[in-house]
């Protein structure tokens, strides 16, 4: 059974830095792609960005230039480091693992492993 447990959450001003990270266990992530979701509230939940087991990411548009994914297999974790945060940042955000090696499949049916979330707040 995979266990995904986020950490790194929690509030920054507008223009600050937070570095989220999540532990994976349970099986090996070798064919898996891995990222991370968030959620806003009152909005859908949407894919922010995802990883290879090479170290290929993915990234959607907001995130570009912003935020950095990476992973280190060894220690079967994936971090996210956001930078230039913004108070539309403000979300829940989800580590996931993918069904899909490939990071730039990121329907939301690709991922059925999901961390329980980490609170991140931006204020302006």
């Amino acid at each position: 059974q995979v266990q995904l447990v986020e950490s790194g959450g929690g509030s920054v001003q507008a223009g600050g830095s937070l570095r989220l990270s999540c532990s994976a266990s349970g099986r090996s992530f070798k064919l898996n792609a891995m990222g991370w979701f968030r959620q806003a509230p009152g909005k859908e939940r949407e894919f922010v960005a995802a990883i290879a087991w090479d170290g290929f990411s993915y990234y959607v548009d907001f995130a570009k230039g912003r935020f950095t994914i990476s992973r280190d297999n060894a220690r079967n974790t994936v971090a996210l480091q956001m930078d230039s945060l913004k108070p539309e940042d403000t979300a829940i955000y989800y580590c996931v693992v993918s069904k899909s090696p490939d990071p730039g499949r990121y329907a939301l049916g690709y991922f059925d492993s999901w961390g329980q979330g980490t609170q991140v707040s931006v204020s302006s």
